[in-house]
C-alpha cells in the first residue's frame, strides 16, 4: 500500500506524556519526599509500577505508552528502559510529529489522572497542592525545546477553588495554554457543575483565556475494571470500559450545556477530550428538545439561548478514529466546533494510521473545512502560531 501524501499540518489535541519516575521525588519540598509520587519495580519481573498512597491502585508505567508495542493490549511495555522514547522524551517526540506532519500536540498527564483526580489518594491537602504544582513546572520545562508546538494543559487542585484559582493565574503567566477540569466532580465528593461553587474557578479561566477540558476517565471507574468483568477477557473489558468512558463524556456535555455556566461566562470555551464527535448531535437535539419541552425557561431566565447555540459559541469536540462521524461533521453546521486528536500514545490511539484515517474521514471534505478541523480550530484556542516550514515529505 502507498503511503499517504501528507498534504497539510495539523494539530493533536489530546497527547499524553508518561511521566518521568523522578518527577515528584526531585521536585517536591523536602519534606514531602518520601511521599512523593513515586515508581516501583518488582525485581523478578521487571515491571515498574506508580504508587501514589497507600492502599491507592498501582498504575504500570506501560499501559499507558503502548503505541507501537508488539503485543495487543493489556500486553505492554514493562518499564521506563522499554516505553518508546518518544512517549517521555520532547526532542525525540518533536522528531516523531515531523514524520506524520503533525504541527502541534496538547499535552495530558497520565499519573496523576486525566483531571487530577489521582492525587486525592494522598490524603493530605498540602501534599496534593504541591503535586499538582510539580507537575504544572514539569510542563513547563518539558516543553522547552518547542513551546509553540508542545501545548501544556494544567493541572488543578479541583478540591480546593481559591487553591485553584491562584494555581490557573500563576500557570497562564508561566505558559500554560489550558485548564483540566474533571467534568464529573460529584463523583469525587465535590458539588456538581451546575453549583456556583465552581464560579471562581470559570471566572479565572475566563480571565486568562485558558479553554477548560473534559478529558474522560476523570469521574468514577465503578463500571470499569472489576474483577467479574475482567474474569470474562481482558480484551473485553478494555473495550467495554473505553465505550463507557466515551459516552460518560455525552452525560458531561450535557450536564455542561444545563449547568448555566455557559451563560454566565460567554467567552469561556470547554473541550470535551478522547471521547469521540458522533454522539454530538444527538446530544444537541435531545438537549434543545428537553429545554424546549421542560421548564428551564421558566426557572432559568439567565438562558437566551438554546443549548446547541451555547455549545456552537462555547464548546469543541474532539474526534480520533471516527470516519463516518467526522466527516458528517465537517460538512455541517458545527464544522468551527470540532477538532482533531490522537490519544498518543495510549491503548486506543492512532498510530502507524495517522495519515490513513485522516484521509479516510476528511478525504472528500472541502478544503476549507478540512483545514478548520485539522488546524484553525485548535489553533484559535490554543493560539498556536502558524508553521514555518512545508508538512513533511513521506518516504516510501
Amino acid at each position: 500500500m502507498s503511503t499517504p501524501k501528507i498534504q497539510d499540518w495539523v494539530i493533536d489535541t489530546d497527547t499524553h506524556i508518561t511521566e518521568p519516575g523522578d518527577l515528584w521525588t526531585s521536585r517536591l519540598p523536602a519534606r514531602f519526599k518520601d511521599r512523593a509520587p513515586h515508581i516501583v519495580r518488582d525485581p523478578e519481573s521487571g515491571i515498574e509500577t506508580w504508587r501514589l498512597g497507600e492502599g491507592a491502585a498501582l498504575l504500570p508505567v506501560g499501559y499507558t505508552a503502548t503505541a507501537g508495542w508488539h503485543e495487543p493490549f493489556p500486553a505492554a511495555p514493562r518499564n521506563m528502559d522499554e516505553v518508546p522514547k518518544a512517549t517521555y522524551d520532547p526532542n525525540a517526540r518533536l522528531e516523531y510529529m515531523n514524520q506524520v506532519g503533525i504541527w502541534a500536540m496538547v499535552l495530558y498527564p497520565n499519573v496523576g489522572g486525566f483531571g487530577s483526580q489521582a492525587f486525592l489518594n494522598l490524603k493530605d491537602p498540602e501534599l496534593m497542592l504541591e503535586c499538582v504544582r510539580a507537575y504544572n513546572d514539569f510542563l513547563i520545562d518539558w516543553i522547552s525545546p518547542d513551546p509553540r508546538r508542545l501545548i501544556p494543559i494544567m493541572a488543578t487542585p479541583f478540591w480546593d477553588v481559591d487553591a485553584s484559582v491562584k494555581e490557573i493565574e500563576r500557570c497562564a503567566k508561566l505558559g500554560h495554554k489550558g485548564v483540566i477540569f474533571t467534568g464529573a466532580p460529584e463523583s469525587h465528593g465535590q458539588p456538581l457543575l451546575a453549583d456556583h461553587h465552581w464560579d471562581p474557578l470559570w471566572a479565572a479561566a475566563q480571565a486568562c483565556e485558558l479553554p477548560v477540558s473534559f478529558h474522560i476517565g476523570t469521574g468514577g471507574f465503578d463500571d470499569g475494571y472489576t474483577p467479574e468483568r475482567i474474569a470474562t477477557g481482558a480484551g473485553r473489558t478494555t473495550a467495554v470500559t473505553a465505550i463507557s468512558l466515551f459516552l460518560d463524556n455525552g452525560k458531561q456535555l450535557a450536564d455542561l450545556l444545563f449547568s448555566g455556566i455557559l451563560p454566565r461566562f460567554p467567552e469561556l470555551k470547554f473541550l470535551s477530550v478522547e471521547a469521540g464527535i458522533g454522539f454530538i448531535p444527538f446530544i444537541l437535539e435531545a438537549c434543545d428538545h428537553t429545554f424546549d419541552y421542560g421548564e428551564v425557561r421558566r426557572d432559568h431566565p439567565e438562558f437566551e439561548l438554546k443549548p446547541s447555540e451555547y455549545f456552537a459559541r462555547q464548546v469543541y469536540g474532539c474526534y480520533i478514529f471516527e470516519e463516518y462521524s467526522a466527516r458528517a461533521l465537517a460538512n455541517s453546521i458545527w464544522v468551527d466546533n470540532i477538532v482533531f486528536e490522537t490519544d498518543y500514545p495510549h491503548p486506543v490511539c492512532l498510530y502507524g494510521n495517522v495519515r490513513e484515517k485522516i484521509d479516510a474521514a476528511l478525504g472528500g471534505v472541502k478544503p476549507e473545512a478540512r483545514r478548520k478541523v485539522l488546524f484553525e480550530n485548535a489553533a484559535k484556542l490554543y493560539k498556536v502560531e502558524p508553521p514555518d516550514v512545508a508538512p513533511p515529505v513521506p518516504v516510501g
